[in-house]
Order: structure tokens, then C-alpha cells, then sequence
């Protein structure tokens, strides 16, 4: 059982920044395929925001994020990171870190059998 628990999210202005983290249980990347960032507006449904391959540097970016966030990982502390810049106020929402242990496309949230409890983001203009 992977276990995954997010920090990081706040309130910020537009144009800011704020990096996300994901602590994983014992030996996350090891037991994965692949670890994501997926968000959920109210009214909205969840999407994926970005994706990185466990264990390796091949990452995955929605179109609305690329150039503006960065995922990587920490293996030996077993931790996703998401760093925001340039937010947006459409950035806001509740984001989820979330693993799989199967394959697909990175991007999209039925691949994942894991999922945090999330942390909320909110950019104001």
C-alpha cells in the first residue's frame, strides 16, 4: 500500500509562486510507474497537471502548465514536488499528488490507484 500526503498549497497573488510537496510512504518509486499532479476546481473536473516516471527524469506536462511548473522527485526522502511560477488565478483548486502502479497515459487520473488527500491553492488577481 502506497500511502501519499501533500503540503505546500496557501493562498497567493497572481504571478507568484508556491512548490508543492509529496511525502511518500517507504520506497515510493520503487513500487510506482509513474507519480502526478492532478488538480480539481470547484465546478470543474480533475485534471492532470504533470506527470513524472518513477525513478527516472521523463516528465509530462498539461499544456496549460508547461513552462510555468516543474515536477520532480527525491527519491532517497521518497518526495513529489511540484514547483508553481507565473500562477494564475485559474491555477486555483484543490491539487492531488497521486501514484501508479500500472501504465498509460501519465496524464490521466483512472491510470492512478493512489491518491493524497490534497492541498488547496488559491491565486488571487
Amino acid at each position: 500500500q502506497v500511502q501519499l500526503a501533500e503540503s505546500g498549497g496557501g493562498a497567493v497573488q497572481a504571478g507568484g509562486s508556491l512548490r508543492l510537496s509529496c511525502a511518500g510512504s517507504g520506497r515510493t518509486a520503487a513500487r510506482t510507474s509513474y507519480m502526478a499532479w492532478f488538480r480539481q476546481a470547484p465546478g470543474k473536473e480533475r485534471e492532470g497537471v504533470a506527470a513524472i516516471r518513477s525513478g527516472y527524469t521523463f516528465t509530462y506536462y498539461a499544456d496549460f502548465v508547461k513552462g510555468r511548473f516543474t515536477i520532480s522527485q527525491d527519491n532517497a526522502q521518497n518526495t513529489l514536488y511540484l514547483e508553481m511560477n507565473s500562477l494564475k488565478p485559474e491555477d486555483t483548486g484543490m491539487y492531488y499528488c497521486a501514484a501508479s502502479s500500472g501504465w498509460g497515459n501519465p496524464l490521466r487520473g483512472d491510470n492512478y490507484n493512489y491518491w493524497g488527500q490534497g492541498t488547496q491553492v488559491t491565486v488571487s488577481s
